[in-house]
């Protein structure tokens, strides 16, 4: 039987998953393409100095939709990628001095004594209208791959459906609709965070984004988050229909009108296809490899407009700050300006949301005894080459943190946001990044001077378990354990 030859565009996770679950069939042979020299996409690893540092993506959720790639081989996905459960799910950190740790249940959530009981039966009467959400969402994503409204009521013509997925609403209002207490309406609208958008713009649609995490949990790559790059890439290596080529960089391709027969490779390389597929963002792949018509690709940037961006700055410490959970949020004062100043303003924050990984809490072997791995990310307007930021566009957020200003109550948000503002400034020298860097980690001492005596012996109890599966975890450091001086 002719086999039918399927070429793959990218081995991000969406090609390597491509690519397994088609040599599921026997009629397939499939090339996979990469031009770098590693497998992941997005997922990457720098280890330096005996510290580990992941560099793409820090969470992973859903891994049951992992595990059918291993089950389809008839291969058990825990012997290629181990994970296992993340407490709490992450701890959340705000300018007043309260603390909240976002559990894994949420009667568990009562752990924190600044949450009441009724604020726990909204989050109950929350959770259940975002499962109603997640089952229609399952039905049309998951299930069905519906791409549009048109689609959407082609398949099940129904007003019901629009009204139980709450279509007419934004994120942020579907959450003010069921949560009082403001603390817990920023961490729930903080789950935008997923996709790079905003509560105040995103459909309510995204409220399944909580849900899905309380349902299937919350999950650590057991190594790292590039272990399931090389998971994936260790059950393709016992799939003979599959060949991987590095370095394979794709300039365009040949196209017959809406079939591409031809996959042409930077190094001179021509690849024969009946199928190709693309593991690109759409857009670039319309520009740079189809070579689309501007008419074509102005209609996707009309409608598809790019999400935020990020500044990333990953470090590795001589000390531990047992005050951090795994995963960790510190909030801007004004969350609804945060998001406007991203997304609409085009604006650097002058306080930023931050969004903080301690990996170590949870994976102690990534860097050395008595040391901490620590990623500091807060989000900022898209990377716009024709907008690109000033010195006068940062200036308005140094105007309070000026080093002449600053002492030993400086918070991690004061300093991160120095060191992104000025992140593109060739006068700001990687040691003075580096030094403002180290000082961005002394976050206890103005937390601690916010602290009641009170609040402070709560952040020393040791957490019961409540069930079985919560005997399984490790709660020396949960769920704040370590000295706040």
């Amino acid at each position: 039987m002719k086999k039918t030859k399927v070429v793959i565009v990218g081995a991000g996770l969406g090609g390597m998953s491509a690519a397994i679950s088609l040599a599921a069939h026997p009629q397939f042979e499939i090339t996979l393409l990469e031009k770098n020299t590693h497998l992941g996409g997005k997922l990457n690893l720098k280890e330096t100095q005996g510290f580990s540092f992941d560099l793409g993506p820090s969470i992973l959720t859903m891994p049951h939709l992992f595990e059918r790639l291993f089950v389809m081989h008839g291969k058990a996905m825990q012997d290629f990628i181990p994970i296992e459960p993340v407490r709490p799910h992450w701890r959340n950190f705000f300018e007043d001095g309260t603390v909240i740790d976002l559990t894994h249940k949420i009667d568990h959530m009562l752990v924190n004594q600044s949450l009441s009981p009724m604020d726990v039966e909204d989050l109950k009467r929350f959770y259940a209208y975002t499962e109603q959400i997640y089952e229609l969402a399952s039905f049309v994503v998951f299930d069905n791959q519906l791409e549009n409204t048109a689609a959407v009521i082609k398949k099940k013509p129904s007003l019901k459906l629009f009204l139980k997925m709450d279509y007419f609403s934004t994120m942020n209002q579907g959450v003010r609709r069921y949560i009082k207490n403001p603390y817990m309406i920023d961490i729930l609208n903080y789950f935008i965070k997923y996709v790079g958008s905003s509560p105040y713009d995103a459909p309510a649609l995204m409220n399944l984004l909580p849900y899905i995490q309380w349902k299937f949990d919350l999950w650590y790559v057991k190594d790292g988050m590039f272990n399931i790059s090389r998971g994936l890439k260790k059950l393709i290596d016992t799939l003979p229909q599959i060949q991987i080529k590095y370095q394979a960089e794709v300039l365009n391709v040949t196209k017959h009108g809406n079939h591409l027969s031809h996959v042409h490779l930077k190094d001179g390389t021509t690849l024969e296809a009946d199928i190709v597929i693309s593991n690109m963002e759409a857009i670039p792949f319309y520009e740079k490899i189809t070579k689309e018509s501007s008419r074509f690709i102005q209609k996707y940037n009309r409608k598809f407009h790019p999400a935020c961006s990020g500044f990333a700055l990953h470090l590795g410490t001589d000390k531990v700050y047992p005050q951090l959970a795994h995963h960790n949020f510190f909030y801007s004062k004004d969350s609804k300006t945060n998001f406007k100043n991203i997304f609409h303003r085009h604006r650097l924050n002058e306080d930023p949301t931050i969004y903080l990984v301690a990996p170590m809490r949870t994976d102690p072997s990534q860097g050395p005894k008595g040391g901490d791995i620590i990623k500091i990310l807060p989000h900022i307007p898209v990377i716009d080459p024709k907008k690109p930021f000033t010195k006068e566009d940062r200036e308005p957020a140094l105007k309070d943190i000026l080093p002449e200003e600053m002492d030993k109550m400086r918070t991690v948000c004061n300093v991160v946001r120095l060191i992104y503002q000025n992140a593109n400034d060739e006068a700001f020298n990687l040691g003075a990044i580096r030094e403002l860097a180290l000082e961005a980690l002394w976050m206890g001492k103005r937390m601690d001077s916010k602290l009641t005596e009170y609040r402070k012996k709560e952040m020393y109890e040791e957490y019961i378990p409540q069930d079985e599966s919560d005997r399984n975890c490790n709660y020396d450091m949960y769920p704040a354990q370590g000295n706040w001086d």
